[in-house]
């Protein structure tokens, strides 16, 4: 089950929040001021977690490579090289359209 727990409260129930994530596999959602800042889950799902995602990477680089067979090398790294340019010009915006 799923929880959403202020700060103050998570800091003064730490030790019983951390026993119902352990235990019952209870999930919380600490907020600040209203605003979602951090989870506290099982360290079993975590785990899971961890072990899904890079098994998804893996799944994702087998199907890059299937479907690049065949393509030139060149060709590849081009691409490779348009995405990363295109990503950075994304990320450099993002930073800085966001306040400090």
């Amino acid at each position: 089950m799923e929880k959403i727990v202020g700060a103050w409260e998570a800091r003064r129930k730490f030790g019983q929040i951390l026993e119902e994530a352990f235990y019952k596999k209870d999930a919380f959602v600490v907020e600040r001021a209203g605003r979602p800042m951090a989870a506290i889950v099982s360290v079993e799902d975590y785990y899971k977690w961890q072990r899904l995602a890079k098994e998804r990477i893996f799944i994702l680089l087998d199907q890059a490579w299937q479907r690049t067979q065949g393509v030139a090398e060149e060709e590849l790294e081009a691409d490779i090289e348009h995405v990363l340019q295109t990503l950075r010009q994304e990320l450099r915006a993002e930073q800085t359209s966001q306040p400090e």
